[in-house]
């Protein structure tokens, strides 16, 4: 049995090594992909898109029972471990309202804001809880791609929505319709601060890898401009989030986000503070030598978030 992945989640179904074997039976294209590294383990070229996306096919299938699911060339293809512990912590934020058992079930909604053309999030909430969401993104053509999974996927047809953010200056407005409620919101916001910005990340992530070589870099998680930034960067975002939430506070029990560098916590914090934010929360997460978190903010008070769990969960 492999080493156990004690930093995710207890409930994370990636905490042991890739079992290639069984993951090529879900994926037999994956074949191709993988080979045997210096350390004598069975492996992929993570600095390779393709290589990438169909371990990401495989996991998807193997895992969740995902028969199709492809994205278009250059668009953000997730590390499945990581965005799975996010719908985890998020499941545990919501059972905390509801005397420690976790609302299951397609009556439980999420948004998931930049959704992106992968739906990865939505996915996973959906098959491990049941829920139900609308994810949004600011780009057509991954709206029109992450609709085509949802389609393609009878166990996903009619508990995803996908919808258009017309407005790029707008997060919840425009999304979020007049007297619609959600349980969670959640959301992995463009953390660098332009183009530039982007583009020396990613030449950092190939040198990691060892892959740079003097080549123009190719992003082997791929990610648009929307994906990957956004002006002011991710607390410019957050902080416009937070802004927006406040008008439909009443309308959503938990409001999310991850939060990519701690040193940006203090000014989400502020933000959150100015927009009168009853109770914040930081929940920390670790993938492997990286720490990573999410802040979470509620406009209603223990009292309403009990009252809220109540009603909508255990009527």
């Amino acid at each position: 049995m492999p080493a156990e992945k004690t930093s995710l989640h207890p409930r994370n179904k990636h905490r042991f090594r890739y079992d290639f074997p069984e993951l090529i039976k879900s994926q037999p294209e994956l074949q191709a992909y993988v080979s045997v590294n210096a350390y004598g383990d069975q492996s992929i070229d993570f600095s390779n898109p393709e290589a990438v996306k169909t371990l990401n096919k495989a996991l998807l299938s193997h895992f969740y029972e995902i028969s199709y699911w492809d994205i278009p060339a250059n668009y953000l293809c997730p590390p499945i471990p990581g965005r799975a512990d996010y719908v985890h912590y998020l499941a545990d934020l919501l059972a905390d309202a509801n005397s420690g058992v976790i609302p299951k079930g397609d009556h439980i909604k999420g948004l998931d804001i930049g959704a992106g053309a992968n739906c990865v999030y939505p996915i996973i909430g959906h098959q491990e809880y049941g829920w139900a969401f609308v994810g949004s993104d600011v780009d057509a053509k991954a709206v029109k791609a992450a609709k085509a999974i949802v389609d393609a996927n009878k166990n996903l047809s009619g508990s995803i929505t996908c919808r258009l953010q017309a407005n790029k200056q707008n997060i919840f407005n425009g999304i979020v319709n007049h007297e619609e409620v959600f349980d969670f919101t959640m959301c992995n916001p463009p953390f660098h601060a332009s183009a530039e910005e982007a583009q020396y990340g990613t030449k950092r992530k190939l040198h990691n890898l060892g892959k740079n070589k003097g080549k123009e870099p190719v992003l082997n998680f791929g990610g648009q401009s929307t994906e990957l930034w956004y002006e002011g960067g991710e607390v410019s975002f957050i902080r416009k989030m937070a802004e927006e939430s406040k008008a439909i506070g009443r309308q959503c029990l938990w409001f999310t986000s991850l939060v990519s560098k701690s040193s940006n916590l203090e000014f989400v914090y502020r933000a959150l503070q100015r927009a009168e934010a009853l109770e914040v929360k930081t929940i920390d997460m670790a993938q492997g030598q990286k720490i990573s978190r999410f802040v979470a903010w509620t406009f209603l008070s223990p009292a309403q978030q009990q009252e809220w769990a109540k009603k909508r969960w255990n009527p």
